[in-house]
C-alpha cells in the first residue's frame, strides 16, 4: 500500500504477510490499510511533513506488523461492548535513535479512524522539529514531550474536529472489504490428508512443519518460500527464480504471492493436497530450505557489497553464520530465534529488535560488528542491549555460538532465547563471551 515513497509525508501503510488467512486474526486488517492509503494519498495537508512517516496496522493476537516501532501503529481490538476499535501506538521506530512506540489511547472506535489519524499528523506537523533531520521523527516529538503531554495534545486536536467530515461509517468498511474477498477456496479441501506423505518422507515432514503454517480455512496452509539457503545472500532471489515461483503462485495459490518484512515469500492459500507437489518443485530450485523461523532464517540489509551508507558489510557474514549453524537439528533444538543484522545505524536490517542483532561499524577502516541481544517487534516489543565492545568481523560467528550455549545452558522448559534473555538478564552472556574472548586472545 504505497505510493509516496522517498518524501517527508505518509509513505506507506503495511500489515503482515498472513493478513486475511490467520486464524489467530480477530480481523482481516487489509481493508483499514487500504482505507488509511486512500486518505493518506496526495494529502494536501501532509504531503511536506518534518519527516517520512509509516503506519501499520495488525489485526492478530501475535503482531507480525512490528506495529510498536512504526511512527503510528493500530491494533485491532474489541472492547468489553464488543465493538471494534484500535489501540493506537505512536513514536516507534530504529535508525540511530530507536524507540517503542507508547500507547496514547487504549481504544478508539473504529468510526473515529481517521479523525484521530488526522489529530496525531496534524499535532506533529505543527510541532515537529524540521531545523534538524535527525531529530525530525515523530519518536523525537514523543519523546521529548512525554507520552502523556503529546497524548493529551491529540486529544485536544481531536477535540476541534467536525465529527462528520472524515467519520467511517460500517458501510464504507464493508464496501472496502469486498474488494478483498476471499477466493474460491475448495470445500472438499477439508478432506484432505498428508499423513502418508508426512510419514514417509522426513525431508517433505520437516519443510512442512517449518515451512507452512496454519490457515484460518480447513484443508489449507500458507507456505512460506524461504530465501536463506546456504550461500544464499539474505532476500535474495533471481529474475528465474521469480518467474518460477509466480508460475507457482498461479498454480496453487489462486495468483497470489506476498512478501514478508523477513525477507522470505509467502503462497497465502495452498491446498493440503498440493503441497508434495509444491515442495518437490521448490526442493529442485533450492528454494525449499526448511529452516524458516530459526537463526539462520536472518533479516540483513545489502551492507557494503551494495549500499553507499553501510560502514560494514553484511552478506559475508551472514554467510559465514550460514556456514558455522548449518546442522537442522541444532537449529530446530534452538526454538524461534530472529537474528537480524545491519551494515550502519540506519537500521534497514532491524537489528535493534533481533533477539540477536548485529549491526556493522567502521574501526579505522576496518569492519567491526557490534552485537545486542533481547530485542523484538512482536507484542511485547523490546529493543537489544549491547553485549559490550564490538568484535572483528571473523569472530562474529564464534561469538553468536558462545551466546547460543549460555542460552542452551541456562534456559528451562519451553524458553525461547529471548525468553532466556529476559530472564536472566545480559550478564551471563557478556561474561562468557568476553571472558573467552580474552583466553583467545
Amino acid at each position: 500500500h504505497a505510493i509516496q515513497t522517498s518524501g517527508n509525508c505518509i509513505r506507506n501503510v503495511t500489515s503482515d504477510q498472513l493478513a486475511g488467512i490467520s486464524p489467530d486474526e480477530l480481523v482481516d486488517p487489509r481493508p483499514y490499510c487500504e482505507i488509511i492509503r486512500q486518505w493518506s494519498t496526495f494529502h494536501p495537508e501532509f504531503s511536506y511533513l518534518p519527516r517520512k512517516f509509516k503506519i501499520a496496522v495488525t489485526g492478530a493476537q501475535r503482531d507480525r506488523t512490528a506495529a510498536q516501532i512504526h511512527d503510528i501503529g493500530l491494533q485491532i481490538v474489541e472492547n468489553a461492548a464488543g465493538e471494534r476499535g484500535f489501540r493506537v501506538y505512536v513514536g516507534g521506530g530504529l535508525g540511530r535513535a530507536p524507540m517503542i512506540g507508547e500507547v496514547i489511547r487504549e481504544f478508539l472506535p473504529e468510526a473515529d479512524l481517521l479523525t484521530y489519524l488526522e489529530a496525531i499528523l496534524r499535532v506533529y506537523n505543527q510541532h515537529g522539529r524540521r531545523d534538524n533531520i535527525h531529530k525530525a521523527r515523530i519518536k523525537i516529538l514523543v519523546k521529548s514531550w512525554g507520552r502523556e503531554a503529546f497524548a493529551e495534545a491529540v486529544e485536544a486536536e481531536w477535540a476541534r474536529r467536525d465529527s462528520d467530515a472524515l467519520r467511517l461509517p460500517p458501510e464504507e468498511v464493508a464496501r472496502i472489504a469486498a474488494h478483498f474477498e476471499a477466493p474460491p477456496y475448495a470445500a472438499e479441501a477439508a478432506a484432505d490428508r498428508l499423513d502418508p506423505a508426512l510419514e514417509s518422507d522426513p525431508a517433505f515432514a520437516r519443510w512442512y512443519a517449518r515451512n507452512t503454517v496454519p490457515h484460518k480455512i480447513p484443508g489449507y496452509r500458507a507456505v512460506h518460500i524461504s530465501l536463506k539457503s546456504p550461500g544464499r545472500a539474505p532476500g535474495d532471489a533471481t529474475a528465474e527464480e521469480m518467474i518460477l515461483i509466480a508460475d507457482l503462485a498461479e498454480r496453487y495459490s489462486f495468483g497470489e504471492l506476498r512478501v514478508t518484512h523477513h525477507q522470505n515469500l509467502l503462497l497465502a492459500d495452498v491446498r493440503l493436497a498440493d503441497l508434495p507437489a509444491l515442495w518437490q518443485t521448490l526442493s529442485a530450485h533450492d528454494l525449499a530450505h526448511p529452516n524458516v523461523g530459526t537463526l539462520t532464517d536472518m533479516i540483513a540489509c545489502p551492507g557494503l557489497d551494495f549500499c553507499a551508507l553501510a560502514n560494514a558489510g553484511s552478506i559475508d557474514v551472514a554467510h559465514q553464520i550460514q556456514s558455522r549453524f548449518e546442522d537442522l537439528d541444532y537449529l530446530y533444538d534452538l526454538g524461534e530465534l530472529r537474528l537480524n543484522m545491519s551494515g550502519c545505524m540506519n537500521a534497514c536490517g532491524h537489528h535493534h529488535v533481533g533477539h540477536i542483532g548485529i549491526l556493522g561499524v567502521d574501526k579505522k577502516g576496518e569492519e567491526w560488528y557490534q552485537i545486542q541481544i533481547g530485542g523484538s517487534s512482536e507484542n511485547s516489543a523490546s529493543l537489544g542491549k549491547v553485549l559490550g565492545p564490538s568484535v572483528p568481523k571473523e569472530q562474529v560467528a564464534e561469538v553468536i555460538g558462545r551466546l547460543l550455549a549460555v542460552y542452551l545452558d541456562l534456559r528451562e522448559e519451553g524458553e525461547r532465547f529471548l525468553d532466556t534473555c529476559r530472564r536472566v538478564g545480559i550478564e551471563p552472556f557478556r561474561e562468557r563471551v568476553y571472558a573467552e574472548l580474552e583466553v583467545a586472545a
